[in-house]
This record gives C-alpha cells, sequence and structure tokens, in this order.
C-alpha cells in the first residue's frame, strides 16, 4: 500500500511537471510573438512564462520546479542554438520565481488576494522584487560572452525586467482568479446555481463590458494622448467587481498597448524605442498596480463588513435569550415560584 501511494505521488508530480512545462513554452510562444530587439538581444514587454511559473509554484508547490527549467529550455531553443550562456540564463529564469515563491510562502501569502497585504506582497516581492535575478543574470551572461556591448546592459536590463515583472502583475493574478472561480463553482456542487443577479447589477456589468471594448481600443490606436482613460473604467471595475473585474481589463488594457506600441501606432508613433518602452512599461505597471492593489482593498473591507454583521447578528441572538422572560418561558410547569421563604 506504501509503494502505491509512493508511485502515486510520483506519476502526480511528473505529470504536474509536464503540465507546467507544456504551459510555459506555450506562454513563451505568445510573448515572442510582439517580441524587440535591443543591441541584438531579444526582449518582450511582457513575458508570460514568469506569471504562469509563479502561479504553478503556488498551486503546486516547490517539487514541480523542473517543469519551469524544462518549458525555459524549449523556448530557449525556439531563439537559437544552445550554449554555456543558455544554460546560465536558464538558470536565472528558473530561479527568479522560485525565489518569489519561497519568500512569498514565508510571508504567509494567502491565494485568495482578498487581503491588502496579500496584494502589496505581490507586486513587491513576486513582480518588483523576485524578479531582479533573471534579468541580472541573463544581461550580465550576455555581455560576458560578447552577445551584447556593454553600454547594452541597462536597456536591455530593463526591458528584461520590466517584461518578467509585467508577467506576474498580470498573469499570475489570472491564474488565481480561475483557481478560486473554480473552487467556488465547486463548493456550489452540482445543480446548485445561483440565481441571476437583479436587473441593476446585470445592466452594470454590460455597460461596464462596453465601456471596456469602445474606451481601451479607441485609446491605444489614436494619435491624440488619450491613454488615461483606461483608469476610470479600471478603477469602475475594481470598486464594483474586485478581482473578478480588474484583472481582466488589466490584461485586456495590456495585451493592446503592447501591440499598439510594437507596431509604432497611436499614441506611440513618432516615438523612438526607448521613449516607447518606458511609456508603455509606466501604462502597464500603473494599470496593473491599480487593478491588484484597488481590488484587493474594497475585498478585504468586504470581508470586514461581513464578519461585523455576523458578529452583530450573533450578538442579537444571544441579547434576545438573555432578555427578561426567557426564563419564565421555558421554565417547568409548576416549578417556578415553586421554593418557599427564604429560598
Amino acid at each position: 500500500m506504501v509503494r502505491t501511494q509512493e508511485l502515486r505521488r510520483l506519476a502526480v508530480t511528473a505529470l504536474g511537471i509536464v503540465v507546467v512545462a507544456a504551459a510555459y513554452y506555450g506562454a513563451g510562444r505568445l510573448g515572442l510573438i510582439k517580441r524587440l530587439y535591443i543591441d541584438g538581444a531579444t526582449c518582450t514587454p511582457l513575458w508570460p512564462p514568469t506569471g504562469v511559473a509563479l502561479a504553478a509554484l503556488l498551486f503546486m508547490g516547490l517539487r514541480i520546479w523542473p517543469g519551469i527549467a524544462l518549458g525555459a529550455l524549449g523556448t530557449v531553443l525556439t531563439l537559437g542554438p544552445l550554449g554555456w550562456s543558455s544554460f546560465v540564463i536558464l538558470a536565472g529564469n528558473t530561479l527568479a520565481p522560485v525565489c518569489a515563491y519561497l519568500v512569498l510562502r514565508r510571508l504567509g501569502f494567502q491565494l485568495e488576494l482578498e487581503r491588502l497585504r496579500d496584494g502589496f506582497s505581490l507586486v513587491v516581492v513576486g513582480a518588483l522584487a523576485g524578479m531582479l535575478i533573471s534579468p541580472t543574470v541573463g544581461t550580465a551572461v550576455l555581455v560576458v560572452d560578447g552577445t551584447l556591448p556593454e553600454y547594452g546592459f541597462w536597456p536591455v536590463w530593463t526591458a528584461w525586467w520590466t517584461g518578467d515583472a509585467m508577467g506576474v502583475l498580470v498573469v499570475t493574478p489570472l491564474f488565481l482568479l480561475i483557481r478560486k472561480a473554480w473552487l467556488a463553482r465547486a463548493a456550489r456542487g452540482p445543480g446548485d446555481g445561483r440565481p441571476l443577479r437583479d436587473t441593476y447589477r446585470t445592466m452594470e456589468v454590460a455597460a461596464l463590458v462596453v465601456a471596456v471594448l469602445v474606451v481601451v481600443p479607441l485609446v491605444t490606436h489614436s494619435t491624440v494622448p488619450l491613454l488615461f482613460l483606461v483608469f476610470p473604467v479600471l478603477i469602475w471595475a475594481a470598486l464594483r467587481f474586485q478581482l473578478a473585474g480588474a484583472v481582466p481589463i488589466a490584461l485586456f488594457i495590456s495585451v493592446l498597448t503592447i501591440v499598439a506600441a510594437t507596431d509604432g501606432t497611436g499614441p506611440f508613433v513618432h516615438h523612438s524605442l526607448t521613449g516607447t518602452m518606458i511609456a508603455l512599461q509606466a501604462l502597464n505597471g500603473s494599470v496593473a498596480l491599480t487593478a491588484l492593489l484597488l481590488a484587493a482593498i474594497v475585498t478585504e473591507q468586504r470581508n470586514v463588513h461581513r464578519k461585523i454583521e455576523q458578529v452583530c447578528v450573533d450578538l442579537a441572538e444571544v441579547v434576545e435569550n438573555l432578555a427578561p422572560g426567557k426564563a419564565a418561558q421555558h421554565w417547568p410547569p409548576g416549578e417556578l415560584g415553586a421554593g418557599g421563604p427564604g429560598d
């Protein structure tokens, strides 16, 4: 029996490694669609594999790290032949999400993202700090290898780091949201569907979708600088629908702005590559931070409000049970007042 359980555990782990490797590779292929070349190095404004890797570690634990390495290996093979520098870059790409995961676990990170501290930890530890490893290792190796000139270190490092960080900020919350929705559906059980929301709520969802589909494509393709108009829509989604509304919209905004920036259209026309990258990453970073932190704040406040309401209900029941006359109502007949003088 023990041997069977051990084999089953190994089989599950092996399957998880294969799935993570395939997901990492597929996300890498998507990220390379809009690749940029800076001083001969390949960079992307959004690198989804980092978000896939961190989400996989959060879901399945440290045992699936080989899947990240295998997925990174497959992605590197699509860019050219392997050399000694390729394996060092693979190590950096694997080490970055692993270190971010270990620190997040040490901080007590919760996958539901219902606390401000969780959103803040994902932003600072998971994205901004955790993704410092891979660009530092990778860019330094390219310089030592002679592939990248020394003056190109900081431009490539900045683009590499922002792409990896954006992958965590945009993609990891999406997987956490899908997991949360899946668990909520499983908890309700089959045939236990909730009734439809009231008409006002349905109309609000439809209005939000229409606003997103109109505003975001308009501002990302207009030569007039109107990118700031995405924030009212994003704030609306975060305040009213929390992560369920903010995360998909943040991803939609990031994808459309990346397409416009790499194509050199809309507000990014006639800008240099450096200026385009700065504007693009400033916008996408602000969008992701606004979506995560504002949604986490609203969710935490709502949870606190629900707890207070439940405490009030429990307290009202206790007061009702202790109200005068309750003892007389439940006292056995004939016993109330049966005691004599002095009792």
